[in-house]
């Protein structure tokens, strides 16, 4: 009996050094790679028809290639913490991938109540005033329509905003 309880102990002996190592190989293992998040702003920019003038109405609508939209946000006690213009691509579509967006406080200064869009300028000349379809013309608030863009190790949250307009400067 008590040579069983000896083989035991010096087996026990044995094994322990080899559960230390692999506790170290752990240990020395690459840390792992953080999962970045990013904010992303989509949204429409259009030149709105003269019939629909004065209305929030997109009906006969044509989207704006290259106009430049701003995104602004505050944090909690009121001071712009982020702002940065954006360009829509040719069809009028925007994405804005908000780099460098920081929130000091996680409710606070979620994007939904901090940020907020606003078209800035047309490249077309006879579509160049802004109009306030939306809220545009004091900022447009963002909606979160639950919609995520998922890759390895990075994952975008996608906010909504608008449709924004400009409206012509001649309307019969």
């Amino acid at each position: 009996m008590a040579s069983r309880h000896m083989v035991i102990f010096v087996t026990s002996l044995i094994l322990l050094p080899m559960a230390f190592a692999s506790i170290e190989a752990v240990d020395d293992a690459p840390a792992t790679v953080e999962k970045t998040i990013d904010v992303v702003v989509e949204g429409m920019v259009y030149c709105q028809s003269c019939e629909h003038f004065g209305t929030w109405s997109l009906t006969g609508a044509k989207p704006i290639p290259s106009a430049k939209v701003s995104v602004t946000c505050k944090n909690h006690k009121g001071q712009v913490n982020y702002y940065k213009v954006f360009e829509t691509d040719k069809n009028g579509y925007l994405h804005a991938i908000l780099e460098g967006f920081k929130m000091s406080h996680y409710i606070l200064d979620h994007p939904l109540h901090s940020c907020y869009v606003k078209p800035v300028w047309s490249p077309l000349e006879n579509c160049s005033l802004l109009s306030n379809v939306n809220y545009g013309l004091n900022g447009a608030p963002l909606r979160y329509e639950n919609k995520r863009s998922l890759g390895r190790n990075y994952e975008a949250v996608i906010y909504a905003a608008g449709p924004l307009a400009f409206r012509p400067s001649q309307c019969p």
